[in-house]
């Protein structure tokens, strides 16, 4: 039975005929492309001796947050949500989904809302952290959280906090956000006792005293 698989004779005969490039050009470039492979190979290797390479241990990070600066000893895995939540008591930040879908655990990582189940302490390291703990002044809330309060915008409450921090970062990029900037902002936060009416009206209070 013959087999239908074109051989490499074939091949180099349709690159012929199609390309221009005749048969002994081809296998000049296939030789040089070959050698290529084990040179930059090299070089690649010298580069990545050159890469520092934490762990798989502890290892010292520093972290800012609210301000103030922490030192923890922690294997590079950690997330920023469990070096925030099992290293520095720092427990406003919720685990929800663990996966970046729902925002409870949302933060500002240099004044940008992300998500700390997504990032891994060792790459917050030199960036200021802020979370929702920073927010309340002695017992005087801060004005997104008395919206939530005014509103009746929380059931559970586990939620809010992400929304009130990702509620912060529009409004520190934006003072004057109009509701549907603010509305666009919360879209990655989830609610899960739905309370969107009070989050809406929360959201109407606070474009008003912007505006």
């Amino acid at each position: 039975m013959q087999d239908d698989d074109p051989g490499t004779d074939d091949l180099i005969e349709k690159a012929d005929e199609s390309s221009g490039v005749s048969r002994r050009d081809f296998l000049k470039i296939s030789t040089i492309s070959a050698a290529a492979v084990p040179i930059l190979g090299a070089g690649v290797m010298e580069a990545e001796e050159q890469v520092k390479v934490y762990g798989p241990g502890k290892v010292p990070l520093e972290l800012d947050v609210n301000g103030q600066k922490h030192t923890l000893q922690l294997e590079p895995r950690v997330t920023l949500l469990d070096a925030l939540r099992d290293g520095l008591d720092t427990t406003g930040a919720k685990r929800v989904c663990d996966r970046a879908e729902c925002g409870a655990c949302t933060v500002l990582l240099d004044g940008k809302a992300v998500y700390a189940c997504s990032i891994l302490a060792i790459e917050a390291q030199e960036k200021p952290i802020t979370t929702v703990e920073s927010l309340m002044h002695g017992q005087t809330l801060h004005p997104i959280q008395q919206a939530f309060v005014d509103n009746d915008a929380s059931q559970c409450g586990f939620c809010t906090p992400g929304f009130v921090m990702a509620f912060k970062a529009v409004l520190d990029k934006n003072p004057n956000a109009s509701p549907d900037d603010i509305r666009r902002g919360l879209g990655g936060n989830v609610c899960r006792c739905g309370t969107y009416h009070g989050i809406h009206l929360a959201i109407a209070q606070m474009a008003q005293k912007g505006a």
